[in-house]
């Protein structure tokens, strides 16, 4: 009889348990990252009143007789199912569609989350406010003028820096594409300014010099005289500056004079240029080299002035795709791109989905600046919790996976949003239900027990 108080106490303890985990459930539905514990018991240790027998000859076998001793808590697991995502709309907040955890660092001691309410601190450093763990990951190498993301190295604080330079950067190309009309007239020598004029097709394009100033690229396209497929082009940067800047053109290296010719195929697509000293480009892509004198620039140690070069592509040889071509329509060829920039400062910063953080800076460039690292487990379940949404490596975890998302089952990040709890209100109160009267149940079964013992004393009497 006694056996049936111990087992009616443990089931009254470990109830009571399960009601804790989901009193902790439901005071975290609105927990970001939270991952929400389920607990699962298992019956103790059975007291064998009678061993099994096999059977005989003359007899079947014999069953064991056993009176089990209560119960006990199996597991308690946190189940890190994906959470529902919500909208936030800042910038640095972050949730993770799938599996894998951000990488947060107190010290020397790493931390794993799924909680993403980012921000940064007063040193641009990406943190969570709450507790001030720095969020891990890879910072951005320049190699070549181009940034490159190495994640086979140890990850590190990223850091923003708001506020930061953009040094200018000086025009190296300059591209040309669209159209000139197969229709223009030939301009003959002797010709009025106004005739040449009006069979002159100009371009006009902004480009940079090395401090960020602007100056202003011209090119004429002229038809040559007794040619049907040759155009000559002229350049002039800042035609209109009092002071000449001496611009060249030439193929491999800049020429003596600014003009050089372009030659269209029968089909109307490019087929060669050649500058004014007789070199020749008529395979792959066609390119010339523009030449002039940096204005308000010390001279070399030679004492000769500052010069800059660019270059100015044509198109590809029989491409009519961002190529210039001759056909019988309007012309509207254009310098439809030029890569210089003047400087200017860090004003803005986006999170794509793969984690690389891309600032946007006010002269109109992006610059990769750094990713976001995700780590992943063999075993999450094993994870120790350590507060604040945070959990710590167990020995049975496994190691952390560190790398990018994406990598090794790694799901993707979604910026301006937020992974909220997993909890199911419905859920935890069905187990509420079904814990209460768990509860109930082995609370009667010492009450009953306790009336039998009360029972057995009054024999006596």
């Amino acid at each position: 009889m006694m056996r049936s108080l111990y087992s009616g106490v443990s089931g009254l303890q470990n109830h009571q348990i399960r009601m804790d985990v989901i009193g902790n459930n439901i005071s975290n539905i609105n927990t970001v990252g939270f991952k929400k514990g389920r607990v699962t018991f298992q019956d103790m240790l059975s007291q064998t009143m009678s061993g099994s027998a096999q059977p005989t000859e003359e007899l079947g076998g014999v069953n064991p007789k056993q009176v089990g001793l209560g119960m006990t808590v199996a597991a308690i697991d946190t189940i890190h199912t994906q959470g529902s995502m919500q909208t936030t709309g800042v910038m640095t907040d972050v949730a993770i569609q799938g599996n894998g955890f951000f990488v947060m660092k107190n010290g020397a001691k790493e931390f794993y989350t799924r909680a993403g309410a980012f921000g940064l601190d007063e040193n641009g450093t990406l943190v969570n406010p709450a507790n001030g763990m720095r969020v891990q990951g890879w910072m951005a190498e320049k190699i070549d003028g181009n940034e490159y993301i190495n994640t086979a190295a140890d990850v590190q604080d990223l850091v923003i820096p708001v506020g930061s330079k953009d040094p200018a950067g000086a025009t190296s190309e300059v591209d040309l594409a669209c159209n000139l009309d197969k229709r223009t007239e030939v301009i003959q020598p002797g010709a009025t300014a106004g005739d040449i004029k009006k069979g002159t097709w100009s371009i006009d394009k902004t480009i940079y010099d090395t401090f960020g100033n602007t100056h202003k690229m011209r090119i004429d396209f002229t038809k040559i005289p007794n040619t049907e497929n040759q155009w000559q082009g002229t350049v002039v940067i800042d035609p209109d500056a009092e002071t000449p800047t001496n611009t060249t053109a030439g193929i491999g290296a800049a020429g003596n004079t600014n003009n050089f010719t372009v030659t269209f195929s029968n089909l109307g697509v490019l087929q060669s240029a050649t500058d004014t000293q007789g070199a020749v480009v008529n395979n792959g892509a066609l390119a010339v080299n523009v030449g002039f004198d940096v204005p308000n620039t010390a001279p070399d140690a030679a004492g000769a002035q500052i010069r800059q070069t660019f270059a100015l592509k044509l198109g590809e040889v029989g491409s009519v795709v961002q190529s210039m071509t001759q056909f019988a329509e309007k012309s509207s060829t254009k310098a439809f791109k030029q890569n210089g920039y003047p400087m200017g400062y860090l004003e803005n910063f986006k999170i794509d989905q793969s984690g690389q953080i891309t600032g946007v800076y006010s002269n109109g460039t992006n610059r990769l600046l750094g990713q976001l690292a995700l780590a992943s487990f063999t075993n999450p379940g094993g994870l120790e919790k350590a507060g604040e949404s945070t959990y710590v490596v167990s020995n049975n975890s496994g190691d952390p996976n560190i790398s990018n998302s994406g990598v090794a089952g790694k799901g993707k990040l979604i910026a301006g949003a937020l992974e909220m709890s997993n909890v199911d209100l419905a859920e935890e109160f069905t187990n509420m239900i079904v814990t209460q009267r768990g509860f109930q149940a082995n609370s009667k079964t010492i009450t009953t027990s306790d009336q039998m013992l009360q029972e057995l004393l009054t024999l006596k009497r």
